[in-house]
């Protein structure tokens, strides 16, 4: 990006553009981040496509672990890292990692995994990091996106390594959703789940003893509408995402991409001092404001604007042991080239609700291999979605074998304590196998 258009990016957000189309207030100047996102976004996705990217550094990577390529899987070039791959017939364990997060989030574990026996394989999943051969098109086809591709990608990886099963797949944060799905359509291959920072409450349920009665119009869920008719108004950050220039805002923030992942993971984690979650009663405005910014933001400010407030100190920075500056440095160079648009491509699929109709077709599944969920105590991702902590313990999991609440841990619970999750998996694996 030339230093011009950066330039500018800068000035449109500090002097308080925001023309986010149908949830900003519009202005005169709005066509400057338009524009702008549209030709981030290009960019984005030619860079995709491209044939010079290389593996990581193994400077960077704990020893161990090493960084590979993967090719022709389901139309993907897959890096992926990968422990105990020096002796063959380990069984298999897949971990799958979320947003805005890479492969690299599993360098903690994957070492203790592959000194228990395990062949350890983390890939960047479709629209992130070091993979390529998707489009980071905003106006590019989505359903390379969706959950049950995410699913085929899973399952031609593992069949590329000549697994027909693996042990478990591991998930977090938005992974988690891709690891109960390749549990629920795949429980051949997937043989148990762990289910991380994010419940799963089944698939979306159909419509059940309507034969008699009239058809009705599809109902709006309300709660986008009373929540930006808060007296101080707010936007759920998933449909926030959903927006065509919420790319540009992270990629492109006024105080780099650097500065606004720490803030980001920062805030989210067990040292900011606000996140002490508690359940809430319902999908409702009110319910729902009570969540951390990140999660439902002011209506008016760019995720960039919202973390910013809550960066740490350098004090703070300096003795945050679970992502000193070296290793953030990695995140920054990766988002600074690729942008957030392919794992916003995600959340897109899930707002616009245009495979509601595909994921429906498991309609009353349910996992029934063993399954644990693991998160941090201070997470309030647990709560974001009120009841489905409990529906995924009650019935969207038949064969739950233990919840795990993991103090001082937030969101990133596998970087932030990573022994102890370390631990709970290994314990999982070894009463749920050997199984392959």
């Amino acid at each position: 990006m030339a230093a011009t258009r950066s330039t500018a990016l800068r000035l449109s957000i500090s002097s308080g553009i925001r023309p986010i189309s149908n949830w900003w207030p519009a202005s005169n100047a709005s066509c400057l981040f338009t524009v702008l996102a549209l030709e981030c976004t290009h960019a984005a996705a030619q860079v995709q496509h491209g044939g010079d990217v290389t593996p990581i550094d193994p400077n960077i990577l704990p020893a161990g672990i090493r960084s590979r390529f993967v090719e022709d899987i389901n139309g993907l070039r897959v890096h992926v890292l990968e422990a105990g791959f020096e002796t063959k017939g380990r069984p298999c364990v897949l971990l799958v990692h979320g947003f805005p997060e890479l492969a690299f989030s599993w360098r903690k574990v994957m070492p203790q995994l592959a000194a228990a026996g395990y062949h350890v394989i983390a890939p960047d999943q479709r629209g992130y990091g070091r993979t390529t051969g998707w489009s980071a098109d905003y106006d590019g086809d989505l359903r390379p996106f969706n959950l049950l591709n995410l699913v085929r990608d899973a399952v031609g990886l593992v069949a590329a390594f000549g697994y027909r099963h693996v042990d478990a797949v591991v998930g977090h944060d938005y992974g988690s959703s891709v690891a109960a799905w390749c549990a629920l359509v795949r429980p051949d291959i997937f043989r148990s789940v762990v289910l991380m920072s994010a419940p799963f409450a089944g698939p979306p349920p159909l419509p059940f003893g309507t034969a008699d009665q009239p058809a009705l119009p599809k109902a709006e869920d309300p709660v986008h509408r009373d929540l930006a008719a808060l007296p101080r108004p707010r936007i759920h950050y998933q449909w926030y995402y959903a927006t065509r220039e919420a790319n540009a805002h992270m990629q492109h923030a006024p105080q780099g991409v650097h500065d606004f992942l720490r803030a980001y993971y920062h805030h989210k984690s067990a040292d900011w001092s606000g996140n002490t979650p508690t359940p809430l009663q319902g999908w409702t405005a009110n319910e729902l404001a009570k969540l951390p910014t990140y999660y439902v933001m002011d209506r008016d400010q760019t995720m960039a604007e919202t973390v910013a407030a809550e960066m740490p100190t350098p004090e703070q920075i300096a003795s945050c042991k679970w992502l000193p500056d070296n290793e953030l440095a990695f995140y920054a160079g990766e988002y600074a080239r690729t942008g957030f648009q392919g794992g916003l491509q995600w959340y897109r699929c899930n707002t616009t609700g245009a495979f509601n109709a595909d994921y429906e077709t498991f309609a009353g599944r349910t996992i029934d291999v063993p399954s644990a969920f693991i998160s941090g105590k201070q997470d309030w991702g647990i709560y974001q979605r009120p009841g489905a902590i409990e529906t995924m313990q009650n019935s969207a999991c038949t064969n739950m074998r233990a919840v795990h609440l993991i103090d001082g841990a937030g969101h990133w619970v596998q970087q932030e304590q990573p022994e102890e999750v370390s631990r709970l998996l290994l314990e999982f694996l070894k009463d749920n196998g050997p199984r392959s």
